[in-house]
């Protein structure tokens, strides 16, 4: 079973506890999970079944678009609802051209503190269980990239927002900065991935319609593997160059191009992995998908 499972992730459930529903619901031997989100969230977690875990580098540095509520006036030590409150501030009243001048300064390159919340690993420790304990570390700053950031509605003391990011964004994170950028504190108080970049259109599974349709003796909605990877040049093979490729050796194709990752089909379009191509028509294997063709 090699493909990429859509997950719509339900609230208070781990990434990896999805994870491992899914697979075992799906009877597959190896699967993988995207980016993870928090219990508290909810929305797109890509799962890669049997092969397809070998392209999951390539889904993860994809674009996420979020959807989320800022409780502005209170700070936790969490960055969301889990945490107790470690700060209270008044919350001044926000026109519409004052909150999007604030959004609107936060748009591209920018570093951003990983939270102590958080799954980043220090001295094989995830920062959360230091966090709990009350120990702090310094955290290297990452770069980041917003794409878009806009307001869907604000009610009272609560922000409802929508950002397209870059990977390695803390929503929690930006959405303190953004509450002291308008001059009070605030926590993530509901967040949602809307998407991971390039199944922005995709249909969404629950565990709830997975059960439904292995009940009705069908399958859930599984993408190919090679769905994430569309924006590579495909190259097929004939016989003596796919078994070449299998081996590990480069063959020539006879197809000048720009140099860089192609996608790999064998004679009758099976997806055979990812190549390298040197432009003047060579191509060597780079990952491949094992098994029987």
């Amino acid at each position: 079973m090699n493909g990429i499972l859509l997950l719509d992730k339900p609230l208070k459930l781990s990434s990896n506890a999805a994870l491992q529903k899914t697979r075992r619901m799906m009877g597959a031997a190896k699967a993988g999970h995207v980016g993870s989100l928090d219990p508290l969230a909810t929305g797109m977690l890509p799962i890669c079944l049997g092969e397809a875990t070998k392209i999951a580098g390539d889904i993860l540095s994809g674009r996420k678009m979020y959807e989320f509520t800022v409780a502005l006036g209170t700070r936790t030590s969490t960055g969301d609802t889990e945490g107790g409150v470690v700060e209270s501030a008044p919350v001044p009243e926000l026109d519409e051209a004052r909150l999007n001048g604030v959004l609107a300064g936060f748009l591209g390159h920018q570093s951003q503190i990983p939270p102590m919340y958080s799954a980043l690993k220090r001295d094989g420790q995830p920062l959360y269980k230091l966090a709990r304990a009350g120990i702090e570390v310094e955290r290297a700053a990452r770069q980041i990239e917003i794409f878009s950031l806009r307001h869907r509605s604000a009610a009272g003391a609560e922000l409802n927002l929508e950002v397209l990011c870059s990977k390695g964004t803390y929503v929690r994170t930006l959405a303190e900065d953004i509450a002291k950028a308008l001059g009070t504190v605030g926590h993530v108080r509901a967040l949602r991935r809307a998407y991971v970049e390039p199944f922005d259109h995709a249909p969404m599974e629950t565990l709830e319609s997975i059960a439904e349709a292995l009940a009705a003796g069908g399958r859930p909605r599984i993408l190919p593997a090679d769905a994430p990877l569309q924006h590579m040049p495909a190259v097929a093979l004939d016989s003596s160059a796919t078994a070449r490729i299998l081996h590990g050796q480069a063959v020539m194709t006879g197809d000048a191009g720009t140099a860089g990752r192609v996608r790999l089909y064998d004679a009758k379009g099976a997806f055979l992995g990812i190549g390298e191509s040197d432009g003047a028509g060579q191509v060597r294997p780079k990952r491949l998908f094992s098994g029987e063709r």
